[in-house]
């Protein structure tokens, strides 16, 4: 018994200086943790954003609006968070006991931090006193805090503070901004519904904004209801017309002052979700902005009012955004024209089966019942891909991604961060048909793979994130390889040429090399989409027109919108000339080389054939090849001259040799004349379609030869078939006949 009560003392004592340890650390921990009452309160400068430069871009730019009184706040509004965040906000101390437990629980059952259990209090505590750091001291002065919070205020006070300074996604900060930005309401305004959106997505702004997720958004909003019929705040009959209200749509007039910081903020959810940090406290964003470039987009897109639009300036070697205006925030549109580059021809250059000069016969096709034509509606033989790319051909695209497969096009979209749905798995994805599109900021982000070699780093606004002090994010370039260089160089060659003779021919006038690529999408209506983006060594440029409602525009992509991409690059150029600095040129990699080819196989035969060392300018023509692909059979037609056999005819006492004229008129000819007893030769000179020899005589058998002759030098002499004047008949014009019958015998 003495050693039991001896134990039990020293436990006693044990567990007393326990405590004076833990509550001396605490002690020591949180002396420096003090409520702020200015930190309660939405403050414009809570937020800092700064530009490239490190100028401080200026806060009147941003949405922040002023508090709201909880009186002007909804009832439904405030039990939907309190529903949804903490439905025992009115009784406990400011620590829910029960739901702590409930959270131990399942986090032990399922061996991870699967389940939180901060209330409301604890959240606005953390959002605007705290850094991001998941460290005992954080919690331990999060505890204090939140203890002499409830103690300062009352529950009603900490519930106003709490939905004016949360953050709601889209540069929204407090239930004001939220409610005008997402319904064009006053917050007084907002009913059932709206309320159990905003309560849904403060979890996840990224993930259930309506404008950026509306699936995700709607299953969100019916599981808020679902909850708070559950616990009884709200009837049967409320939830179901809340539910059957649609969600809110992107709205034009909330969108005409849509600029750079709005694409910051939109980036600024992504990444808290992604990277697991609150927005809250005091924030600072460092982002890739170029003031002076933003200021001439801003002027130049406010001279454009016909529709929608889009504007954007990509520094290839930072990957980050330095200008960017748009009128409908970061919306999927369908791309048209402009997928070609990056889903047919850079991988078809990659898996060897073109090269820019590889003749594309453009013809009409029927791959069971998809039928493609051309925007001219013609159709115009065999043109190289250089120019069918150049020219944006439909017909010889949609072959090409035929032979590619569908799923090797698709998988290079994947590397470039483009996703490709299985159900827009068809040939018509070569002319951009699919069911939702792409972002036109990330198609920029995938043009400067080719800028950069065939190397894919995804791009941004932002460069680096603090929050109290403390760096929460900081931009990693994550390359990776989608082309090699040779065809990123390849494919940057047959996109300049778009730029200096194709769709994006209004570029030529540029002191620089530069390539372009233009699209356009709609229906049999009318036009919704016009697309123009080039690229440099510096910077990818892009300019979309449209309307968010979906109407149709009077412009493709080579028109209107590659005129305003002109200015955008003039802009450019100018402000590299005021800087001392230039564009480089692309400079091709060792294992790509430029050879001559011979004209005459090209066009006469849609064959590859080196040119000859004989071969004169006007009949040959130069084309980059990776080094492996080079073709390998060189022309002969001038160290060898050759041509199609003549037809030979005799009528009317007369003989008479027609030529093919699509070699023949390349060379001079020899033509001979042989009977049994004499040798003449007739012609010496230039070319002739007919060759007319009226000097025969009756009854004699006579044999011709034609001889091509290219600089003195004779090739192949062709004979041709025995002529007898005996029967008065012609001789035959093909070798069947002349085995067939001994027709001299006649």
């Amino acid at each position: 018994m003495k050693l039991l009560r001896k134990l039990l003392w020293i436990a006693f004592l044990l567990a007393v200086a326990l405590g004076l340890v833990g509550a001396g650390y605490y002690l020591a921990v949180t002396k420096n943790a003090v409520l702020s009452p200015e930190k309660l309160v939405l403050s414009d400068k809570r937020v800092s954003v700064y530009a490239a430069n490190g100028t401080q871009i200026d806060n009147a730019a941003l949405a922040f609006k002023q508090s709201v009184p909880l009186a002007e706040i909804p009832e439904t509004t405030r039990l939907a968070f309190v529903g949804v965040e903490d439905k025992r906000f009115f009784s406990h101390g400011g620590f829910d006991v029960k739901r702590i437990a409930k959270a131990t629980i399942g986090n032990l059952r399922s061996r991870a931090f699967k389940e939180g259990a901060s209330t409301i209090s604890q959240q606005l505590i953390k959002n605007t006193h705290l850094s991001q750091e998941k460290t005992l001291r954080r919690k331990l002065s999060e505890w204090k805090l939140t203890r002499e919070l409830e103690r300062k205020y009352s529950k009603e006070e900490i519930l106003e503070k709490y939905l004016n300074v949360i953050y709601f996604g889209h540069n929204c900060f407090g239930i004001n901004a939220a409610a005008r930005f997402y319904f064009q309401k006053q917050p007084s305004e907002l009913d059932l519904a709206d309320s159990a959106i905003l309560a849904g997505l403060v979890k996840s702004p990224n993930n259930y904004s309506p404008f950026k997720n509306a699936e995700r958004c709607a299953k969100r909003k019916e599981s808020v209801l679902r909850l708070l019929l559950k616990n009884g705040l709200i009837t049967q009959a409320e939830a179901q017309t809340a539910l059957e209200k649609p969600l809110p749509v992107f709205s034009n007039d909330a969108a005409r002052d849509f600029g750079y910081l709005h694409f910051v903020f939109d980036e600024l959810s992504s990444l808290a979700e992604t990277h697991g940090f609150t927005v809250g406290g005091n924030v600072k964003i460092k982002t890739y902005l170029d003031p002076t470039m933003q200021s001439e987009t801003e002027q130049l897109a406010s001279g454009y009012q016909s529709s929608d639009k889009l504007f954007a300036v990509l520094d290839n070697k930072t990957h980050g955004f330095k200008a960017c205006v748009s009128t409908i925030g970061s919306i999927k549109r369908l791309t048209g024209s402009l997928l070609k580059p990056l889903l047919v021809y850079a991988p078809a250059i990659e898996e060897n089966l073109i090269s820019p000069a590889t003749p594309l016969l453009d013809e009409k096709i029927d791959y069971a019942g998809y039928s493609p034509k051309n925007y001219d509606n013609a159709f115009h033989g065999y043109v190289s891909a250089r120019e069918c790319l150049a020219q944006s051909l439909n017909v010889p695209a949609v072959k090409l991604l035929n032979s590619l497969t569908v799923e090797k096009g698709a998988n290079y979209l994947q590397k470039l961060n483009l996703t490709v749905e299985k159900e827009d798995y068809s040939l018509a994805l070569a002319l951009g048909g699919m069911k939702n599109g792409y972002a036109f900021c990330d198609m920029l982000a995938a043009y400067s793979a080719l800028a950069n070699g065939g190397v894919y780093a995804p791009c941004g606004f932002i460069s680096e994130i603090q929050i109290n002090g403390l760096p929460v994010y900081r931009r990693t370039t994550e390359q990776k390889r989608v082309f090699s260089e040779e065809t990123a160089y390849l494919t940057t060659d047959m996109l300049r040429t778009a730029a200096q003779t194709g769709t994006a021919k209004k570029l030529r006038s540029l002191p620089f090399q530069i390539a372009a690529k233009t699209g356009t999408a709609g229906t049999n209506n009318g036009n919704t989409d016009a697309y123009a983006v080039s690229y440099t060594t510096r910077d990818v440029v892009g300019v979309w027109l449209g309307n968010a409602s979906g109407e149709h525009i009077d412009h493709t992509g080579g028109g209107t919108p590659c005129n305003l991409l002109l200015s955008l690059n003039e802009v450019l150029s100018e402000e590299y000339r005021q800087q001392n600095d230039k564009i480089e040129n692309f400079i091709p990699p060792a294992n790509v080389t430029r050879v001559s080819l011979d004209k005459v196989s090209y066009y006469d035969t849609h064959t590859l054939c080196l040119a000859d060392k004989f071969s004169p300018e006007e009949y040959r023509f130069d084309e980059v090849f990776k080094k492996n692909c080079i073709p390998l059979k060189t022309s002969d037609y001038f160290s060898n001259p050759s041509i199609i056999t003549p037809v030979l005819e005799y009528l009317d006492g007369k003989v008479v040799i027609k030529f093919d004229t699509r070699l023949s008129k390349l060379y001079d000819y020899k033509i001979e004349r042989y009977d049994y007893a004499t040798h003449n030769t007739l012609y010496i000179g230039e070319f002739v379609e007919e060759f007319t020899d009226d000097s025969v005589l009756k009854n004699r058998n006579y044999i011709y030869s034609v001889t091509p002759i290219y600089n003195g030098k004779q090739g192949k002499k062709i004979v041709l078939p025995t002529v007898s004047t005996k029967s008065g008949k012609s001789p035959p014009t093909n070798d069947k006949e002349i085995l067939e019958k001994e027709w001299w015998n006649d």
